[in-house]
């Protein structure tokens, strides 16, 4: 890295303090005053201001510097409010009471979380800030997916319970550009390893000429990183981020996904987070991993004297409670659940066992790091969403004191009459319409936002004709 680059990192990560030695969120202040020196010094000509959107996407505009300190900084800026209701394809969706042609599609109001402001090393002279979202009358606009965790966090903290999570994401790299995927239609693509590379050195070398720089700039931009390793199928990693706050956390993901898919293209590569990319290959995990902290966020709420709390026993049973009532929220796509199949490390049982991988839930750590994982999720998962369903899931356990089950044992994929993970996005949403706990969590707008997302998304794939159709009936029915 240039010297001159890194002093302005180094300045813009100015006033980060600790938290049980993690990298805390910039203070506001600082971090204002941090971005309007870097702008009026011409290190940045450019801000980036953005919200995700229901699949998790960063959403929003390219500011320029002058303007941003002219105005936006303090008033904020505007969108369309479609962008909370279209699909992947950026098609307009009918039927929802946000927004609609008949309500002629207004804007929405972009306010910068100047405690979000960093700079994107991977792209010239350019800064981030993540954007709350607001109605016309200042309101938080109740269905979009970074409120929904705001809500279920104060949910917590009203509860004196301040929470943590941890994302480990995997990915398959190609050498291919997103163009050329395109181009073959996402046939035959050729993956960067040829082999299986889970924790191998020397295929990881290989990959480094991304991976590394996934690492190292995000660090930079204020995204912890723990390790990179590889993993279960040629071509996949895992890049293993550092726990965090909730919110903060949520942020961080986002970026990483956002920000590893820009680098690879500025190396003529591509990678992607779906969750199963190919029949014959393991799929991609967003292993989410939870814990309650005291609301100084200095000691784990889990562990008491030599042992796991209540506290923690009643989080996990409304973790495996809600599990398929809220698998939406962990598992949004069709190609989602072709992820959940027997002996590929990803689970079919909602079980849970220590540091037991053939389980739904996998328990780890010790005293201050013992904690939940949820290994239900796919890299194709909103943080947001996940985050919040978990929150809600682990309050309803507590609310209602729950018991989880006995400690699973031994291969869960074998497991009798033990709960499934649900098999398809059409279950899942047939769950989340019968759950009585998510509106009580979530509230009716957000439930009913979210299912009919769910069921317009479900029934386009249903609509559709797939390459596995024709390969298998062209000739032979």
């Amino acid at each position: 890295m240039k010297v001159r680059k890194k002093q302005l990192l180094e300045r813009a990560a100015s006033g980060n303090g600790r938290l049980n030695s993690e990298p805390a969120r910039v203070r506001p202040r600082l971090a204002t005053d941090s971005l309007i020196s870097l702008i009026r010094k011409g290190d940045i000509d450019t801000v980036i201001m953005v919200f995700p959107d229901i699949q998790g996407r960063w959403l929003g505009k390219r500011v320029s510097a002058p303007y941003f300190l002219d105005t936006a900084i303090n008033h904020g800026i505007h969108a369309c409010n479609y962008l909370l209701t279209t699909d992947m394809e950026m098609e307009t969706l009918p039927g929802f009471d946000f927004a609609s042609w008949d309500k002629g599609y207004r804007d929405l109001h972009m306010t910068p979380d100047t405690a979000t402001f960093r700079l994107l090393p991977w792209l010239e002279k350019t800064a981030l800030i993540i954007c709350n979202v607001e109605d016309e009358n200042g309101k938080p606009v109740e269905i979009s997916p970074r409120q929904i965790l705001k809500r279920q966090i104060k949910r917590a903290k009203e509860l004196g319970f301040y929470p943590k999570m941890g994302s480990e994401l995997e990915f398959y790299l190609f050498k291919e550009t997103y163009d050329s995927a395109r181009d073959k239609n996402y046939h035959n693509l050729v993956t960067f390893g040829s082999y299986i590379e889970d924790y191998h050195i020397l295929q990881g070398t290989k990959e480094e000429v991304v991976n590394r720089d996934i690492r190292n700039m995000m660090e930079e931009a204020r995204v912890p990183v723990e390790f990179s390793k590889g993993e279960w199928g040629p071509g996949q990693h895992e890049i293993n981020l550092r726990y965090a706050d909730a919110l903060e956390m949520a942020d961080r993901h986002t970026i990483y996904k956002h920000g590893a898919k820009e680098i690879a293209m500025s190396k003529g590569l591509a990678l992607t987070f779906m969750a199963k990319y190919d029949t014959k290959l393991a799929g991609s995990s967003f292993h989410l991993h939870s814990s309650l902290w005291n609301m100084a966020g200095a000691k784990s709420l889990f562990w008491q004297g030599d042992k796991p709390s209540n506290l923690f026993r009643h989080w996990l049973a409304g973790q495996m409670a809600l599990a398929g009532e809220l698998s939406f929220f962990f598992a949004p796509t069709v190609n989602s659940y072709k992820r959940y199949q027997s002996t590929t490390f990803a689970p079919t049982k909602i079980a849970w066992g220590h540091d037991n991988r053939t389980c739904g839930f996998r328990i780890v750590g010790h005293g201050p790091s013992y904690r939940v994982e949820n290994r239900i999720p796919g890299a194709d998962a909103n943080p947001y969403l996940a985050f919040a369903a978990t929150i809600a899931a682990g309050l309803y356990g507590i609310k209602n004191k729950l018991e989880p089950p006995p400690e699973f044992k031994g291969n869960a994929y074998k497991a009798e009459r033990v709960a499934g993970v649900p098999g398809t996005l059409h279950e899942a949403v047939e769950n989340l319409e019968k759950s009585r706990a998510d509106e009580e969590a979530f509230g009716e707008k957000v439930v009913k936002h979210c299912l009919h997302y769910a069921k317009l998304e479900s029934a386009a794939f249903e609509k559709s004709v797939t390459c596995w159709e024709r390969e298998r009936y062209f000739e032979r029915i």
